[in-house]
């Protein structure tokens, strides 16, 4: 029996350039952007960076290049993921490392694999544009489950602030010092935009928004009611915590009644994409007798595009909205 390790090789490639983005990301931005930090990365730049209104045009810059670029072809289906990830790399640097990646993607195939020109251009560029795609997607969803996880505590933080007396400026700023990130350094942004005299409400409506986040949503429309009609604020931002706490177990626990679903959706979604490619390791001449026939591609084509629409109505089967 012969077996052809070609279809690992390809796999290896892929996980090599992510891998290798990951590492670019961390040489160029330092231990900054690490979600785990227990100081914000705006603390960290100011360390290093005493003046803060330079260290402020640097992360509102971060925070809406991505949006603000969408109408360049193609970048269009990225550039929300990375906004939300909130990836320090610009769109233009993000686009050279696509194709960096590509190039690197095109050495490593051409090394290991013998491959047709054709193929090894055609997977590269799909490797590239891939692997950025898989690595900011990852980075999206590991910062807005991080942020949902950190917003009730904020804002017992910011509630504990108000009783004892200060403003609600001071106790966004409390938050962007004891808070880590994702939400220390956005609730930082907000707290240096109100010092410089930009309505905090505003920021905050801007900042949901901008994270298309059902919560902070509510803690914006909170604040601004507050502003516009009066009241105990710290009241109603303690009754939102209980709120958006009580989302959070709901989520979670939805999360995990529908877990098995979503198991055997991903499951059924990669099950034909793993035997193809155990039948290329294990039997690489499997299709000689019929890949010759004039069929043999549009065939290929059809079952590829059924392999898109199955993951397509997987995804929307699992996806239980709450």
């Amino acid at each position: 029996m012969t077996i052809s390790i070609a279809p690992l090789i390809y796999i290896l490639i892929f996980v090599a350039v992510i891998v290798l983005v990951e590492g670019i990301y961390l040489t160029v931005f330092g231990k900054s952007i690490k979600l785990n930090n227990r100081i914000s990365r705006r603390l960290t730049l100011l360390e290093k960076n005493g003046n803060r209104e330079e260290v402020l045009a640097q992360l509102r810059k971060e925070m809406n290049q991505h949006l603000n670029s969408r109408n360049i072809p193609l970048y269009s289906i990225l550039a929300k993921k990375a906004q939300r990830a909130n990836i320090a790399f610009s769109p233009v640097q993000l686009i050279g490392l696509m194709g960096a990646l590509g190039v690197f993607a095109f050495l490593l195939l051409t090394i290991g694999t013998s491959a047709e020109l054709g193929i090894r251009v055609v997977v590269a560029i799909a490797m590239g544009i891939g692997g950025i795609y898989v690595w900011v997607n990852g980075k999206a969803k590991k910062r807005m489950n991080l942020m949902e996880e950190q917003l009730s505590d904020a804002i017992d933080l910011m509630v504990r602030s108000l009783r004892v007396g200060h403003p609600f400026s001071a106790a966004v700023n409390i938050v962007s010092k004891e808070v880590p990130d994702p939400l220390g350094t956005e609730f930082g942004v907000i707290a240096d935009e109100a010092a410089y005299g930009a309505d905090i409400s505003e920021s905050l409506k801007a900042f949901a928004e901008r994270m298309d986040s059902q919560d902070l949503r509510f803690l914006a429309v909170a604040v601004t009611i507050q502003q516009q009609s009066g009241g105990n604020l710290a009241e109603i931002l303690d009754g939102l915590s209980k709120v958006v706490r009580a989302r959070f177990k709901l989520f979670r626990k939805v999360r995990a009644i529908t877990a098995e679903a979503k198991w055997s959706g991903m499951f059924l979604s990669a099950f034909p994409i793993l035997a193809l490619i155990m039948i290329n390791v294990i039997q690489p001449n499997y299709y000689d007798g019929v890949k010759e026939t004039p069929v043999f591609i549009p065939a290929a084509l059809v079952v590829c595009a059924f392999l898109v629409i199955n993951v397509i109505f997987m995804k929307i089967m699992v996806n239980i909205k709450v």
